[in-house]
């Protein structure tokens, strides 16, 4: 996939596509509705497919601390966007005068100078523009005037209800995993770069891989039982932290730190997902180290019981009594 670092790296070569813009924030089943009409589009007129972002989100360029918390960073929404097979993602730096841009300018600038669009996919809710006018029936009616076709992609229900980042978040925060995996087509992970921290684990008897999060907030907080995979590990399995470290330096800055059980391996610089299963208690603040080490151990033991709790259960789903054969 091809990433396309604003407009001003726009070329010649990346007029006509089909393209379609949006947030694409955990890049759930609704998004990948969408994204399935693109590519089906994309086919059939034999053109790349595009899909157009901004960064920063609006919502954290208008606020950035209370704009809602991604669900995935910017590079894991790369990586996504990718292994769904889409041509070029289109990234547009969200800022003032895109902020007063009004959505007749957007296309004419965007859609058909820049791009050259021949078809566009909206969900059937998306709207642009400083005016709030760019909805699907306007994007229709530009069409008309400029030579491409627009069309909408039904909003995806489950549950009786809209498939959407916000009941993602929902399930997150609350830690309904099964719920969350249910939405998004695949378990919740985190995935990302391990970096030198503080090392303070080590000297405590729980060395921990630290992850850059790559997001002004994180959309979990607490203690969880996690599964790990990348650097030549295959599903370990690790306790890990997600938020402030209020014991060490009361930091606002969020951080995910994982103990890996019953495994020593060298991670710093290599690229490691982190997929959460359960969780164990909220995030606290101790009154010395010492506390805080003897809450790691019991985060540890708890750890290893719900594992052995979870297969105890999968081996027994495979354990039920097999009839005698008929005798002959």
């Amino acid at each position: 996939m091809e990433l396309i670092r604003g407009l001003h790296n726009l070329r010649p070569r990346h007029r006509g596509c089909v393209a379609t813009i949006g947030a694409f924030d955990g890049v759930h089943l609704g998004h990948q509705a969408v994204i399935r009409h693109l590519l089906e589009k994309s086919a059939q007129l034999g053109l790349p497919s595009v899909i157009i972002v901004f960064e920063p989100l609006p919502r954290e360029y208008f606020s950035p601390i209370q704009a809602p918390a991604r669900i995935m960073s910017f590079w894991e929404k790369c990586r996504a966007l990718e292994g769904l097979g889409v041509d070029r993602l289109l990234r547009i730096r969200f800022n003032e005068q895109l902020r007063g841009m009004p959505a007749q300018q957007f296309v004419d600038d965007i859609f058909v100078a820049g791009l050259g669009v021949r078809y566009v996919v909206l969900g059937d809710d998306f709207r642009f523009g400083n005016d709030r006018q760019g909805d699907l029936e306007f994007i229709q009616q530009q069409g008309l005037r400029h030579g491409y076709d627009a069309g909408p992609t039904p909003t995806q229900s489950m549950g009786g209800a809209r498939v959407s980042s916000t009941r993602i978040r929902a399930a997150l925060e609350n830690a309904d995993f099964p719920e969350a995996e249910r939405l998004l087509g695949r378990p919740y992970s985190i995935s990302g770069k391990v970096i030198y921290g503080r090392q303070l684990g080590r000297t405590i008897g729980s060395p921990t891989a630290n992850l850059q999060l790559r997001r002004l907030r994180a959309p979990l907080s607490g203690v969880y039982t996690v599964r790990v995979s990348g650097a030549g590990m295959d599903a370990a399995i690790g306790v890990a932290n997600v938020g402030v470290r209020p014991t060490v330096d009361d930091s606002i800055v969020a951080n995910l730190e994982v103990h890996l059980l019953d495994r020593e391996i060298e991670l710093y610089g290599q690229h490691i997902e982190v997929t959460f299963c359960h969780k164990l208690r909220d995030e606290q603040k101790f009154g010395s180290l010492e506390e805080l080490k003897e809450n790691i151990a019991r985060d540890i033991e708890n750890t290893r019981a719900w594992f052995d709790l979870e297969t105890a259960v999968g081996s027994q789903k495979f354990a039920q009594p097999i009839d005698a054969p008929e005798k002959f």
